[in-house]
């Protein structure tokens, strides 16, 4: 389901110690120490929170003795020579022992009282971020990158040469021209050839935008069309190549890597299915019924009884659908399902199927003949009128008026319509359903509303006891400033757009986590190398702490806080630097403290974040959106709606649906007790209150959004248990369509 390709024993000893290591408990453990691990640089000098470095050591060994306890874990159900070659072991068994020397090093410095005491390793603690198995979507993104890497080097090469050409023609252009920049008269005009190299570096970014550029314009306006073939060729052109270089590159090396997974899955599914089918004479080899139970039993997160019986009815039905029922004699037909439709249970668990089981209104329940009255059944009929969601559409608009008017006379009346349309719904809906996990905009409005609610009140006692903290005022400002966004629940084309971004957030996580990495690795270096140089807030610091500032650009914007001091100011400046505004500034200033030598930090960084990660980013989101957006449904989901629909267990109840939430209100529920279910239906479904099912979009986990972006154009090479010649299998056969022998 997952995508775990990791190698082991089958023996019963191995396979109990798999199933210890793959315990999600365990994982999450893991996970927390690795994260605490990197947060152990808010208490290291530099240190936003100081703590004794022995107790930090302490700290740190305790995380390290986890990360070891994992690997040792491996050991005991993973072949040995897998063990030993695997990269990733390596480089955990060397990152592990490299930090225990820099910690006995770092110590032996420190008792012996010679003070700029460094702990190198600690650029080294992402590693075991990418390399442990609890983290496999990040290692994946950062061996995909690795392998962009060379492809991009050739680009690289003749935009560095680029850059070079332009320096060296605006070097003899304007060298001897005598001119400088307006701001600062001692600072010559394209003099020095690697001066001039950098800003015109920066130029590509447009951080100096039309500075650089104006003392030559000055002088002659002809000179314009150098700097504007410039920004053509490198910005325009170059940075576009980077792009779609990256693009493509990166999408190769993603294909390749799904279809490594994709051919694992179906080489595991196999073994699987020859382990569990039973033979019979003259028959294929199939599943039974009673199997498919017990397997489904043994699951991390077994599915529910329900679940379980349709993904079997599922199965069942893609077998048929793949035969021709009139040539079928009776010796075929065997209640079990064969070897192509258990290759397709991976993909079965990984649809998004939630089960809904219809309730009744607890208002109904309790006083019956109040919400069946006349007026009862008024109400309730204009709750699911579109014209009740227009009215309040243009509530909020107008509080929207009032909040930027600061008319906070309006307060309690807008508070008290929300809360009137919270109630209503409510109402309608019941308590339940109005607060079930299909409803996330109700959920939203009740927390946000009922929030404010209780604020204002705070804010109308604290005024009438005159103390009133800014903070208070803050976080009212906030929640009615928040208001605003329960119109786009209101909209359909903004939820469809909002929904897509929700579904490949998931996703987006895996990219967010490896740009935190880079960031910690270049936050750790620039702490030790420039950590301590510039300090002060710069409103009421003329040289930031430093002399050398003095007079300087990065004075006179006030960027003292943009330091390396602690790891929260690092990461904060990183981010400044990855926006690229005025990333020049903050280079100047370290250059001014330190040497020319500083530019190759800012250089190198700007390189592999801007230029390498964010295009990858936005490669990636590119091809998540678009698949989301579109709306499409895999094979399997399809097959799986078609089911239901043929079992009568898709959402579908006497319900009266509104377009504003995308849920249904009950309407009318006089006939609920005598409901009787539509089509075919199995007597195991009759059982109990009705239960129905619906697919949501959203994927569960990374694994099922990368394949879904290469369904119908991947190809793997699969050898069939059954054959001795390697077949042609697509994605699109994993997912549900034929094998193409």
């Amino acid at each position: 389901m997952f995508g775990r390709t990791l190698e082991y024993n089958t023996d019963p000893t191995s396979l109990d110690h798999y199933r210890r290591y793959s315990n999600r408990y365990l994982q999450w453990t893991t996970l927390l120490f690795m994260w605490f691990l990197l947060i152990l640089a808010l208490f290291e000098d530099p240190a936003v929170v100081p703590l004794p470095y022995w107790a930090t050591t302490i700290m740190e060994l305790i995380c390290l003795g986890v990360i070891f306890f994992r690997l040792s874990q491996l050991y005991r159900f993973v072949p040995q020579r897998t063990m030993i070659t695997d990269p990733k072991n390596i480089v955990i068994a060397l990152t592990i022992i490299v930090t225990l020397i820099d910690m006995v090093v770092y110590i032996g410095i420190v008792e012996s009282g010679v003070k700029g005491a460094i702990r190198v390793s600690r650029v080294l603690r992402p590693l075991f971020f990418i390399n442990m198995n609890e983290s496999k979507q990040v290692r994946r993104a950062f061996r995909n990158i690795r392998n962009t890497v060379p492809e991009i080097l050739n680009v690289l090469v003749l935009f560095m040469f680029s850059i070079a050409v332009f320096t060296l023609l605006a070097f003899k252009l304007f060298q001897y021209r005598g001119l400088y920049y307006r701001d600062d008269v001692s600072q010559k005009y394209f003099v020095d050839y690697w001066d001039s190299f950098f800003d015109l570096y920066v130029l590509v970014t447009t951080a100096n935008s039309p500075d650089v550029m104006m003392p030559a314009y000055d002088s002659s306006e002809w000179f314009a069309l150098f700097f504007i073939a410039y920004i053509i060729i490198n910005t325009y052109i170059f940075m576009n190549l980077f792009l779609a270089v990256i693009y493509n590159n990166y999408r190769a090396h993603l294909k390749t890597e799904i279809r490594a997974a994709v051919f694992w899955k179906r080489k595991k599914l196999e073994e699987a299915f020859e382990l569990l089918a039973d033979h019979f004479p003259d028959q294929n080899a199939t599943v039974t019924e009673k199997t498919w139970f017990q397997v489904m039993k043994k699951l991390t997160n077994p599915p529910t009884y329900r679940k379980v019986n349709l993904f079997w009815e599922v199965l069942q039905a893609y077998g048929k659908e793949d035969k021709n029922e009139e040539n079928i004699d009776e010796t075929d037909k065997v209640n079990g399902i064969g070897k192509d439709q258990f290759l397709q249970v991976a993909n079965l668990l990984n649809v998004n199927l939630v089960e809904d089981s219809s309730t009744v209104n607890i208002f109904y329940i309790y006083a019956r003949d109040v919400y069946m009255s006349r007026p009862s059944r008024f109400i309730r009929t204009c709750v699911s009128h579109r014209f009740f969601v227009y009215f309040f559409d243009l509530m909020i608009i107008a509080n929207a008026v009032c909040i930027g008017m600061d008319w906070e006379s309006t307060e309690w009346f807008f508070l008290s319509i929300f809360i009137l349309e919270i109630l209503l719904k409510m109402f309608t809906l019941g308590p339940k359903e109005y607060f079930s996990f299909s409803r996330l905009w109700n959920w939203f409005d009740f927390l946000i509303i009922m929030s404010a609610f209780i604020a204002t009140i705070v804010e109308a006692s604290l005024d009438e006891l005159n103390t009133f903290p800014r903070e208070v005022l803050d976080f009212i400002m906030v929640l009615r400033c928040l208001r605003l966004v329960r119109i786009v629940g209101n909209v359909k084309r903004f939820q469809t757009i909002l929904m897509t971004v929700l579904n490949i957030a998931p996703s987006l996580v895996t990219y967010g986590i490896v740009l935190l990495m880079i960031y910690y690795a270049f936050a750790i270096v620039a702490m030790e190398c420039f950590g301590g140089l510039i300090s002060g807030t710069g409103y009421e610091n003329t040289n930031c702490g430093n002399p050398k500032l003095e007079g300087s650009e990065f004075i006179r914007v006030g960027y003292c806080n943009n330091n390396f001091n602690d790891i929260l100011h690092s990461l904060v400046t990183l981010v400044e630097l990855t926006v690229v505004n005025q990333w020049h500034i903050i280079t100047l200033g370290y250059v001014l403290v330190t040497s020319k030598a500083a530019r190759i930090f800012f250089i190198f960084f700007h390189l592999i974040v801007v230029i390498l990660i964010m295009n990858i980013i936005v490669a990636f989101v590119l091809e998540a959106f678009i698949l989301e957006y579109s709306l499409s449904r895999s094979h399997i989901e399809i097959r799986v709606e078609k089911v239901l629909e043929q079992l009568g267990l898709m959402a579908q109840t006497n319900m009266t649906s509104v377009d504003h939430d995308r849920t249904q209100l009950v309407i009318d529920q006089e006939n609920d007790d005598n409901r009787e279910y539509s089509g075919s239906h199995d007597a195991r479904y009759r059982d109990g209150p009705r239960h129905t099912f619906r697919i949501n979009k959203g994927h569960k986990n990374v694994e099922v959004l990368l394949q879904r972006m290469f369904e119908g154009e991947l190809e793997v090479e699969a050898v069939s248990g059954s054959s001795s010649q390697p077949q042609t299998v697509t994605l699109d056969d994993v997912t549900g369509t034929s094998v193409t022998v």
